[in-house]
């Protein structure tokens, strides 16, 4: 897998494939909200546009960074976020810096949005999407959020080791009919940049409006979710939804 790692002014052209990740906080929020029942999430490229589309869907929830506002529903916060019932509901999300990203490679073939809660399941998902180059899109403090480039930096790892083990085991399995084993990436390190980031020590501070004293820690907890999150354009709105990643052994169980 040949990957690229960018910034959003870094973008030029439309990626093939393109990984839009934001760690703390827009990505973990939209995986928190599809786990408490949200059908899907529409990408606002403004919160002038989320509140025209809130004001058109009176039933749709708005979720934006900073405090709260007149218009909208919730913060962009996990802590904040975890208890709501959002059952069938569709939510309208806009952020700094996440939805941005996302919505700047569009036009790509393959738009997948993620952050640590659901690197595995994005993983999964590049090696059976195959492909030889994929974009990181590292939202966050113009593509140096440490926490951004840690996780991407994470699930490329995470994907290329799983199309290593795959080829490997299968070429071993013809000569010998024996498997093989890899070691894998520890995520350690990379949860532990994460956790040293300007970002989390912004939330830890409170120096970030809008926001939860377990925010850092529930961005930090790895594949917390069995699921991708895949954006498309539906209607000239960019939609993000979860799409189930079975593991090889799930199914060979199947």
């Amino acid at each position: 897998m040949d990957t690229h790692f960018l910034g959003i002014a870094e973008l030029t052209g439309t990626p093939s494939v393109a990984v839009v990740v934001d760690v703390m906080r827009a990505y973990t929020v939209a995986a928190w909200a599809f786990a408490r029942g949200a059908e899907k999430i529409v990408l606002a490229e403004s919160q002038a546009e989320a509140l025209a589309l809130k004001a058109r869907h009176p039933e749709w929830v708005a979720i934006k960074d900073g405090p709260p506002a007149p218009g909208f529903d919730a913060v962009n916060s996990p802590g904040l976020l975890r208890s709501a019932d959002l059952g069938g509901r569709t939510v309208v999300q806009k952020t700094t810096a996440g939805t941005v990203g996302a919505l700047a490679v569009k036009e790509a073939s393959l738009v997948l949005c993620a952050s640590f809660v659901v690197a595995e399941a994005t993983a999964r998902l590049l090696r059976r999407h195959g492909g030889d180059a994929v974009t990181f899109v590292v939202t966050g403090e113009d593509g140096r959020a440490d926490e951004d480039l840690a996780c991407a930096q994470y699930i490329a790892r995470r994907a290329t080791e799983a199309e290593t083990r795959t080829t490997l085991s299968t070429e071993a399995t013809a000569a010998t009919h024996t498997s093989v084993a890899t070691d894998t990436t520890d995520a350690t390190d990379f949860l532990r940049r994460a956790g040293g980031s300007r970002a989390a020590a912004e939330l830890t501070k409170g120096v970030r409006q809008g926001a939860h004293p377990d925010d850092v820690a529930l961005c930090l907890e790895l594949d917390r979710f069995p699921f991708a999150m895949v954006a498309t354009l539906e209607d000239a709105l960019m939609v993000l939804r979860p799409c189930a990643v079975p593991s090889s052994t799930e199914e060979a169980q199947a």
